[in-house]
């Protein structure tokens, strides 16, 4: 018995008579009948009491119509969810995001959930090399990182989507008196305080950006402490240990009180941004609309 079997039978029983049941269907009655007979003999019950012209529904017939009805709706709601999966209006979409890049996110999800409610989010946060290594295993379609994305691939393995460049801010206890009534800094001026630089293992490019920046002006940061956390290095200088140049966009994660974020005048550098997914990879449609929030 197949799903068009099953159609067949809820007409005949919701006419009462194959006669009617065939126009309904835009069939020949005898097709129709031989349907009917088919299933029972593939039941092994009658499921209509024959009068006539006249079908009376069995018991047996009272309870597939009734499981048949759902049936039905399950498989007409299970082949909606599908097209809505493939369009890319339904399902979830997987992605994956560096630290300093997660503020990023809340505006564009918010934008895409309004167009479209019923997909579904998964996020995992990471630093370049897990993100490459969840691209890898299908875990995320997309990643939100700087650039460069130091994978330990090469660059020819993944497809980036450039975005607005970032500009680069000195963030330093509001304590130190020195700067309390300041709007902007210098290069020369943070080269004097302690510094807290923002380093992993896998990924050195904003810290070789940074201090790369200081070089170009001859300067030698005093660098006490390298960090591989965001948050642990903000929560450093809320505690006046020290100065930090972070990502303007990084900052808007963050309201603690006791530090302050300065714009750096002798200085014109921007942290790269960018969406990452794997080249050889087809995104689906929900990725596909998910990245045009960034595009717009």
């Amino acid at each position: 018995m197949d799903i068009r079997q099953l159609r067949y039978f809820l007409t005949i029983a919701q006419e009462g008579q194959i006669t009617r049941a065939a126009k309904q269907l835009n069939m020949e009655q005898p097709p129709l009948s031989r349907q009917l007979k088919l299933m029972e003999e593939e039941l092994g019950v009658l499921l209509f009491e024959r009068s006539g012209k006249q079908l009376q529904l069995t018991h047996a017939g009272e309870l597939l119509q009734n499981r048949a009805a759902s049936l039905l709706n399950q498989f007409n709601e299970t082949l909606t969810e599908v097209k809505e999966i493939h369009a890319g209006i339904r399902g979830m979409l997987s992605i994956g995001a560096v630290v300093s890049c997660i503020s990023l996110l809340p505006q564009r999800i918010h934008i895409f959930r309004q167009q479209y409610p019923e997909v579904t989010f998964k996020i995992r946060e990471g630093d370049h090399s897990l993100l490459a290594d969840q691209l890898d295993k299908r875990n995320i379609e997309l990643a939100v990182t700087r650039l460069p994305f130091e994978s330990g691939f090469g660059p020819e393995r993944y497809a980036v989507q450039p975005l607005p460049s970032d500009p680069f801010v000195a963030v330093l206890p509001s304590s130190w008196e020195s700067v309390s009534s300041h709007s902007e800094i210098s290069m020369r001026e943070l080269a004097e305080y302690p510094f807290l630089s923002l380093k992993t293992d896998q990924t050195i490019g904003m810290h070789e950006r940074v201090i790369q920046e200081f070089k170009r002006g001859e300067l030698e940061p005093r660098v006490i402490c390298e960090c591989s956390s965001v948050a642990i290095i903000v929560a450093l200088v809320a505690e006046g240990i020290g100065a930090t140049i972070l990502p303007e966009s990084v900052m808007s994660s963050f309201t603690i009180p006791n530090i302050r974020t300065l714009s750096i005048t002798s200085a014109d550098f921007q942290s790269d941004v960018g969406i990452v997914w794997l080249r050889d990879h087809v995104l689906s449609n929900r990725a596909m609309h998910f990245l045009a929030t960034f595009i717009e």
